[in-house]
């Protein structure tokens, strides 16, 4: 069973299990075995860090009892803290995976910057202090992409035997307040997306030319990049499969509209 999965990211320790914190991966098992009334074990199509949120997480989960897809929708939400919620539920093929079917992922970073930090969205965008050029931003990001090494985006502790990915598409686009990095890769490196981002914002605030992300990608050293952006702005939007698995793409529209939506 496949399961589409939304959750707000803050008050967790990020999607994989931890002995210290609260997990998404624990709240959603937690749930669907008291719909199953038997332990249940899931795996996802990306396992995001603290703080982080996503709209369009990918789950799948052996299923124990047979149950419809309604009722694993339903009875796993009425299990639920308000802060994850099951949107859709599909049979799958047995040789589906969350994480290992995936051919690409599709992250959003949320940035802001009035003069002012936003009390209603706090935890949910990243605030900057002071006028950021998104145009600059767009044009600084189209140097990422490629098939390309991403060792000066990785984070220290990456587990990752290679260092390079596939980026598809990246755009920096402005609506009102809000600023979005939208970019979508085969897959990630550890902190990769927040790593760009906080590489974008220093472009944005006329900290760095634009040029210096070519440099810094030569470089393949993350001590010469910009500081890690916050977790706050952070989403896992989408995740792609090939198309014999006949996955349901996410429904609801993206809780902040960007022009193409």
């Amino acid at each position: 069973m496949a399961l589409l999965v939304e959750y707000d990211g803050s008050a967790f320790c990020g999607w994989q299990s931890q002995p210290h914190a609260p997990s998404v991966q624990d709240a959603l098992e937690a749930a669907l075995a008291a719909v199953a009334a038997t332990p249940v074990r899931t795996h996802c199509a990306g396992r995001t860090d603290t703080g982080v949120h996503a709209t369009g997480q990918w789950v799948h989960f052996d299923d124990p009892v047979g149950r419809s897809a309604k009722a694993w929708v339903l009875g796993t939400n009425a299990n639920l803290p308000g802060t994850v919620r099951v949107l859709h539920a599909q049979a799958v093929p047995v040789d589906f995976h969350a994480r290992h079917s995936a051919t690409a992922r599709r992250y959003r970073y949320l940035v802001t910057d009035t003069p002012v930090a936003p009390a209603l969205y706090r935890g949910l965008v990243t605030w900057r202090r002071g006028s950021l050029d998104a145009g600059r931003m767009h044009k600084a990001a189209q140097l990422l992409l490629g098939e390309l090494d991403f060792s000066s985006f990785r984070a220290a502790g990456c587990q990752s035997r290679t260092p390079w990915r596939r980026v598809e598409a990246i755009s920096v686009a402005r609506a009102g307040p809000l600023l979005c990095v939208d970019i979508t890769a085969n897959a990630f490196l550890h902190h990769m997306v927040r790593n760009i981002a906080g590489a974008l914002l220093a472009i944005g605030a006329g900290e760095r030319d634009a040029d210096w992300l070519e440099r810094l990608l030569a470089c393949r050293d993350r001590r010469q990049g910009a500081e890690t952006a916050p977790p706050d702005g952070l989403y896992l939007v989408a995740v792609r499969y090939p198309e014999r698995f006949a996955l349901v793409p996410p429904s609801r529209p993206f809780l902040f509209p960007f022009p193409g939506d």
